[in-house]
């Protein structure tokens, strides 16, 4: 397959992009916590058929085992750990990739916040930083390259400290799958900073530090609203001059309601498809919702293993 990906900037325009990156990265080892649940092993199967990934599955063997013979799938070559217990079966999980018998962390049919829990501990975790935010990369046919978006999943309303943590988690990320400077849009409603909307004088202090080489290997500009954002025409309609403007790479939500309200509807009334994963612990992992598309669980190990 030919990528659509561009050779000097690293802009990539397909979620297919994303399989030739995740070949030239090499075999990753996925370490799925509770791997008991149909759709997570269909997409595990699917992207292990592809040679991308090597799973590691922990949780109920039994309960592993008749979903696979009745789904039809083959996990005879996958390791598997059995686990009684959903707490247990993330410590295993964590644990792995901890002390780098795995690679990549993967959520399976457990609650978030046990999950989660396992993830944060701060002895046992894989903490990193002080942020976990979530990173989701859209393609939307509307729009002439895939668009990544953060905070969607993770961080109900950031200050503007967790907001610079979510650009950077973003960033770094960005720059791993091969953009060397993304051009990032901090949203809000309007493109005028306004001392009474604090998503405005926010996006400008970080498009500021950006500047200043506080935050860097990016172009940031903000404040920009939605449409300035995503279109060269309503950029140039408003005389807003930017780099960034009806280009943006990533966008970045003023808090959870906003970016959520986008990963939805882009999916559901956009025909978006999506790759998603958590950044700021040791390794990236994959925490797809039960309502994401088995297209975007794929892609989203995948994007776990391109990097």
């Amino acid at each position: 397959m030919t990528t659509q990906t561009d050779a000097k900037t690293g802009i990539l325009t397909k979620l297919s992009d994303l399989n030739e990156l995740a070949k030239k990265s090499g075999k990753k080892r996925l370490a799925v916590a509770v791997a008991q649940d149909e759709h997570c092993l269909e997409a595990i199967c699917a992207v292990d058929r592809m040679g991308l990934v090597e799973a590691i599955l922990i949780g109920n063997e039994k309960k592993i085992r008749e979903i696979a013979g009745k789904l039809k799938l083959d996990v005879s070559q996958m390791k598997i750990i059995n686990e009684e217990t959903d707490a247990q079966a993330v410590r295993t999980a964590v644990k792995m990739v901890r002390e780098k018998q795995a690679d990549i962390l993967m959520k399976g049919f457990v609650a978030t916040a046990t999950f989660l829990r396992g993830v944060l501990d701060k002895e046992n975790g894989l903490r990193k930083g002080d942020v976990l935010s979530h990173f989701a990369l859209f393609e939307i046919p509307t729009y002439h390259k895939l668009l990544g978006l953060s905070d969607a999943a993770m961080i109900p309303a950031p200050d503007f400290k967790t907001k610079v943590a979510i650009v950077n988690n973003a960033v770094e990320f960005m720059n791993k799958l091969g953009y060397t400077k993304p051009k990032v849009a901090v949203l809000a409603a309007v493109e005028m900073v306004n001392e009474a909307m604090i998503a405005t004088t926010e996006a400008a202090l970080l498009s500021k530090m950006n500047q200043r080489g506080q935050i860097k290997n990016c172009i940031i500009d903000g404040p920009l609203a939605y449409d300035n954002a995503v279109s060269a025409a309503s950029a140039k309609h408003k005389g807003i001059i930017s780099d960034v403007a009806g280009d943006a790479d990533l966008l970045i939500a003023p808090d959870i309601e906003a970016g959520n309200m986008l990963y939805k509807s882009w999916g559901f009334s956009a025909n978006a498809q999506l790759a998603a994963v958590v950044l700021g612990a040791a390794a990236p992992i994959v925490l797809t919702s039960r309502s994401d598309t088995e297209e975007s669980k794929q892609a989203s190990i995948i994007m776990a293993a391109a990097i």
